[in-house]
């Protein structure tokens, strides 16, 4: 391959790629043509028309977000209520078993208190009959 024609080329594309991106076209022409005016107007009422809805749908949207904050307020105050009923439901029957429950005579502490009593006066009335009645005087101790 020849490296003359080749680096010509080369060249050539660049000029022509600079020679395109100097040359600016404008996109809109700067005078308004006759029929530009009818699109503008028409863009100008599709323009209105799509903010007539935008406020119509913003308007539902906030009617529809306050029936939805009622419907859940609706719904917590039937929990609640519902809540509160099955409260008093089972504080009744708690009263009704307290009251069925006889009270007892003595509670846990009284109970081992009366428990130890008892061992003593055991363990003194065994004493007592194993030793026949008498006691040992102090010279008996001694020996």
């Amino acid at each position: 391959m020849r490296q003359g024609p080749l680096s010509l080329m080369f060249a050539a594309s660049l000029l022509i790629v600079t020679a395109a991106h100097g040359e600016e076209t404008p996109l809109a022409p700067t005078t308004p043509a006759p029929d530009s005016s009818a699109a503008l107007s028409a863009h100008q009422a599709q323009l209105d028309s799509l903010e007539q809805r935008l406020a119509e749908s913003e308007r539902l949207r906030a009617e529809l977000n306050t029936q939805l904050q009622g419907s859940a307020e609706l719904r917590e105050n039937a929990v609640v209520s519902r809540l509160r009923q099955e409260n008093q439901r089972l504080n009744l029957r708690l009263k009704e078993a307290q009251a069925k429950q006889d009270p007892s005579l003595l509670n846990e502490e009284q109970t081992w208190f009366a428990l130890g009593g008892v061992t003593v006066l055991v363990a003194m009335l065994c004493g007592s009959l194993l030793t026949g009645g008498r006691r040992k005087s102090r010279r008996e101790w001694i020996n």
